[in-house]
């Protein structure tokens, strides 16, 4: 995005972040009326949703909000700045808003909203996206062959790999496989794939995060993170192995640790991030600790991608029951690495600038 402000005035630059809607059937709209209905969001950064005035307003009167303002544009050229914007999508999709209904035309329009917000995110003219929870099973077709937000991001913008990392506060866990069965876990764990996921993981906590020397720890795969081999191989066929190379290297990797006793005793706090093997590994005791809160952040992508740790809840869509506080913390996290990312930025062009060429 162009710099509203000075661009080195970096308190005053606020971030043009896209919302892209979801599953308008499931809690996604609102969270989304919430989130945007609290002041200090505004003041921070400027949303634009890419979705429908008329879905907005069926939840507008769902949730009763009265007060609730949008900007209505035609594309993210005429965005109203410190203003919350809605950019419409799929105008041709004849669609019925159904609270709580699984439905193909919800699952289209999610993919429609996806894209739209997509598209104005590689021109540039969106400086993050934050994507509200899509049911996997609605959207799946020949045109969106993903099992989620994650592999879509890391395909469209061809990038060798990427890494879910799931973060609340100084918590932040990252799992080497993400949406595949547990019966392929083993087959998918190879040294390659563990260093791969570990050296996005170091550069996002540097990068992302400002961490300039991050620890991290590494789960073990088996019981008891295998028990010397009597449990299982993993551990000192693969796991080891990328973890002593790293090291030699100047990483602090450590591990690996039994996933059991590392959360229970409490050892995951001492570590700026933990690398989980499979998923349910890392995201049960995350959500455990951190579900109201808690953030999925797409690391090693060129572009800034979050979105809430939940998903579609269709069991209490449209009652007013859903808790904002991740979508929130979302949008936030969103923000904050925006920024860090064109602080860092800023600083290294004026440092080249600063360098006198030799004659």
């Amino acid at each position: 995005m162009s710099d509203q402000t000075n661009p080195i005035d970096s308190q005053e630059w606020r971030p043009v972040i896209g919302i892209s809607l979801g599953d308008f059937n499931g809690i996604g709209v609102e969270v989304i009326l919430k989130t945007l209905g609290n002041p200090h969001v505004l003041k921070i950064c400027t949303p634009v949703i890419y979705g429908s005035i008329k879905i907005i307003s069926k939840y507008r009167k769902l949730l009763k909000l009265k007060e609730w303002y949008i900007h209505q544009i035609n594309s993210i050229d005429q965005v109203a700045l410190k203003k919350p914007n809605l950019i419409s999508v799929a105008q041709s999709l004849k669609f019925e808003v159904q609270p709580g209904k699984v439905a193909p035309d919800a699952g289209q329009f999610a993919i429609e909203s996806l894209v739209a917000a997509t598209e104005d995110l590689k021109k540039g003219a969106l400086d993050a996206i934050v994507t509200a929870p899509i049911s996997k099973a609605n959207v799946q077709s020949e045109g969106f062959p993903y099992p989620g937000h994650t592999e879509f991001f890391t395909s469209t913008f061809e990038v060798a790999d990427s890494l879910m990392l799931m973060v609340c506060d100084d918590l932040r866990i990252g799992v080497v496989t993400g949406h595949v069965p547990l019966s392929e876990v083993s087959s998918l764990l190879t040294r390659e794939r563990l260093a791969s996921k570990t050296n996005i993981l170091l550069k996002s906590l540097q990068d992302d995060f400002g961490i300039s020397k991050p620890k991290i720890a590494i789960l073990g795969f088996n019981p008891h993170a295998g028990e010397e081999g009597l449990l299982g191989d993993e551990e000192n066929q693969i796991i080891r192995p990328v973890i002593l190379d790293m090291k030699k290297k100047g990483a602090l990797i450590y591990g690996p640790f039994p996933a059991d006793s590392f959360f229970g005793t409490g050892d995951f706090k001492k570590f700026d991030a933990i690398l989980a093997i499979y998923h349910d590994q890392g995201l049960i005791p995350f959500k455990t600790m951190a579900f109201e809160r808690g953030v999925n952040f797409t690391a090693g992508l060129p572009i800034v991608r979050t979105s809430p740790d939940h998903g579609t809840a269709f069991a209490i869509a449209g009652k007013d029951l859903a808790d904002d506080s991740s979508f929130r913390e979302a949008l936030f996290l969103a923000h904050d690495i925006a920024k860090h990312r064109r602080e860092t930025k800023l600083l290294l062009e004026s440092k080249l600038e600063s360098i006198q060429p030799i004659e």
